[in-house]
């Protein structure tokens, strides 16, 4: 995607040194467009938790370069194993919801268990984390491929109207390295022509929706309006919502899926109103061996400062500001599970398939094998 005109993923190495990996700080935007520099694992940990870097797919891609890193900085006071566990295990631990974390850095020890040296460790660990970017940005690029069908049908029922699409938090190129998850068709749509307006929640308490995903859509150009989250069902009971895509930070393998606090209430509001309710995610937001995603799933809670606190522009700069009373007890969700009965579809790299085991697996049959049965 671009920002005023050039295209940027939001990771890569630094050019002429790759001992740096670089990615766009989403902490500051849409205020401000800045680019953050991680030289260890211990930055990309608090990269991660901080949520500098957000995104299922980015901080799976972010975490792989965690172990590349960790190899880069290894100086061989304690044993390399040792070592190499305990960055891992930390990375993991910077956000537990999100699958694609535990998946990538899992495929890179995964790899660097066949070779002896930490230079052949080293080099093969960057190889791959190369290789996940690049394979999570395809997957992406697939899932618009294949969701954009739904937005081309609905446009040729409302005879070229605009398309109206309800989306919550930000599943889009920042928080997916290129393209998006729930906007990849979206663009598409956008790019092929096709009339097309994105109804934005603002998703509280870190407002993902209003700060980013607004901010991208701006950036390419698509018409989209901010709305309350609690306004949602309000515009989809008054007919103003054909379609709505989100994105995933874990999916079970029986389609019951984890994505932001207040998700669930929109696919509830959607199911009343017989609006179709997709969920967009590439095969690394599914985890192959859980079924039961409201009693499994680890749903995240964030520091309470997060609900007490809100963040703007004043003057120029970027201020915390608080909202609540100051020592009102708060409990910060980062996460719900929408159960599959209310899941009219996910978008994945190799096609749409209905939110249950059996059309899952139809899609992924490799998965099969060594899975939860």
């Amino acid at each position: 995607m671009k920002v005023a005109g050039k295209h940027y993923d939001t990771i890569w190495v630094k050019e002429n040194d790759n001992s740096v990996v670089q990615v766009i700080d989403q902490s500051f935007l849409p205020f401000e467009f800045k680019i953050k520099s991680l030289s260890s694992f211990e930055d990309v940990y608090t990269a991660i938790k901080d949520m500098h870097i957000r995104g299922a797919p980015l901080i799976g891609a972010a975490a792989a370069f965690g172990i590349y890193l960790a190899l880069v900085k290894y100086n061989q006071k304690i044993p390399l194993d040792e070592y190499l566990l305990s960055a891992a295990e930390k990375l993991k631990s910077a956000r537990p919801t999100a699958i694609n974390l535990v998946y990538a850095v899992d495929k890179q020890l995964e790899v660097i268990k066949k070779y002896d040296s930490p230079d052949e460790k080293r080099t093969a660990a960057f190889k791959n984390a190369l290789e996940i970017l690049e394979t999570e940005k395809e997957n992406c690029r697939k899932i618009g491929v294949h969701g954009l069908p739904l937005i081309e049908n609905i446009s040729r029922q409302k005879n070229g109207d605009p398309v109206n699409i309800l989306t919550h938090c930000n599943a889009g190129w920042l928080a997916c390295i290129d393209y998006g998850t729930a906007t990849a068709p979206i663009y598409m749509a956008h790019d092929r022509g096709i009339d097309v307006h994105v109804w934005v929640d603002e998703t509280r308490p870190r407002n993902q929706g209003a700060k980013l995903t607004a901010w991208e859509l701006e950036q390419h150009g698509v018409p989209f309006t901010i709305i309350t989250d609690n306004a949602a069902g309000h515009v989809m009971q008054r007919g103003l919502v054909d379609l709505v895509i989100v994105g995933s930070d874990r999916t079970t393998i029986t389609g019951d899926v984890a994505n932001k606090i207040g998700t669930y209430l929109k696919a509830l509001s959607a199911k009343d109103n017989s609006i179709p309710f997709y969920v967009a995610l590439p095969s690394s937001s599914i985890d192959w061996n859980m079924e039961n995603g409201i009693n499994e799933i680890p749903i995240e809670q964030r520091d309470p400062d997060e609900i007490t606190y809100i963040q703007g522009m004043i003057a120029g700069k970027i201020e915390n500001v608080m909202i609540t009373g100051e020592k009102f007890p708060v409990r910060n969700f980062g996460f719900d599970v929408t159960p599959a009965k209310f899941v009219s579809g996910l978008i994945t790299e190799r096609g749409i398939c209905k939110a249950k085991k059996s059309s899952i697996f139809s899609l992924f049959p490799e998965k099969f094998k060594n899975s939860v049965k």
